[in-house]
């Protein structure tokens, strides 16, 4: 699989857009990232699942499927190697991560930086100084 695949496939679902993240083209649905390329100059696509999730994806395929280092691999973000992966292993995890971000968008988790902004900064009133 190549780049282009990645971005045909992450845009054949339902609602994704692609956008941009620190200069990475990434795919979004109801506008919260659930998979990106911003790992393709190694060679690696990188999808937002859950740990458990990914778990699976490596037991099932671990020539192919890699946590993220760090913090975001800690929460579930996964490197899929693209010239490892098939058509039906890159849809098939795809389609898992854009899944997960749907359900969280539609459980509260997924609201726009926008509409979090639009929210006041603090509910604390400011103190006046002597």
């Amino acid at each position: 699989m190549t780049p282009a695949d990645f971005r045909r496939v992450a845009l054949c679902l339902e609602g994704a857009e692609e956008g941009s993240h620190m200069g990475a083209a990434d795919f979004r649905v109801g506008g919260r990232i659930f998979a990106t390329l911003a790992s393709v100059s190694k060679g690696y696509g990188n999808l937002m699942l859950t740990p458990d999730q990914r778990a699976a994806f490596i037991a099932d395929a671990k020539d192919v499927f890699l946590p993220v280092a760090g913090g975001w691999g800690r929460n579930g973000a996964t490197h899929i190697r693209l010239g490892e992966a098939n058509e039906n292993m890159l849809a098939g995890a795809m389609h898992t991560a854009w899944k997960l971000r749907v359900e969280k968008n539609q459980s509260g988790g997924g609201k726009s930086r926008s509409a979090a902004k639009s929210k006041p900064a603090s509910r604390f009133k400011p103190t006046k100084r002597p």
